[in-house]
């Protein structure tokens, strides 16, 4: 699309608004994706990606049964991968997908790496209504004396994620922590 001299269009508020929301969408089922791989390994119903620049850096699943690791989360591990594929701890610039709303551990994970925003699917309280045990703090409470942003937006694909949900119990996930 271009102008009256054929310069580029303007970005508009609401055109703007577009090209995130596919974004969001094309990077959550990304993280969706492995999430299901991670349920037919045997793992819980999480994934995550880590992308900088419209570029996924790194993708992971839940393994803390695989582990026996409470820490091995989607986005714990996700983040690893990351500072690992850009040889940094600082992952300023790039924005974590994660199926499930992060849990305190995650959350304080991402805000130590500098990632300035967190995309999420299913809820805490989903997590919660098929057995998980989260800790009932939502990133607006935790981040609220934060000495540097972290935006948290949560609801992106959110049936697709709960439908992750659908898919460990129907192959008899039933080990939570």
């Amino acid at each position: 699309m271009t102008g009256a001299r054929g310069d580029p269009a303007p970005v508009t508020a609401r055109r703007f608004i577009r090209t995130v929301a596919a974004a969001d969408a094309r990077f959550m089922r990304e993280a969706i994706e492995i999430a299901h791989l991670g349920v037919r390994a045997g793992q819980s119903p999480f994934g995550a990606c880590v992308v900088r620049d419209g570029r996924v850096i790194a993708r992971a699943h839940n393994t803390v049964l695989r582990d026996s690791d409470p820490s091995a989360h989607a986005e714990i591990n996700a983040v690893r991968a990351a500072c690992a594929a850009l040889g940094s701890h600082d992952l300023s610039g790039c924005i974590v997908y994660a199926t499930g709303e992060p849990c305190p551990m995650c959350l304080g994970c991402c805000y130590w790496a500098h990632v300035p925003r967190i995309v999420f699917g299913s809820s805490l309280a989903d997590s919660e209504a098929i057995g998980f045990g989260e800790l009932p703090y939502a990133p607006a409470t935790l981040l609220s004396g934060a000495a540097r942003p972290l935006l948290v937006e949560g609801g992106v694909l959110r049936d697709e994620c709960l439908g992750i949900f659908k898919a460990w119990q129907a192959r008899g996930g039933r080990e939570t922590y």
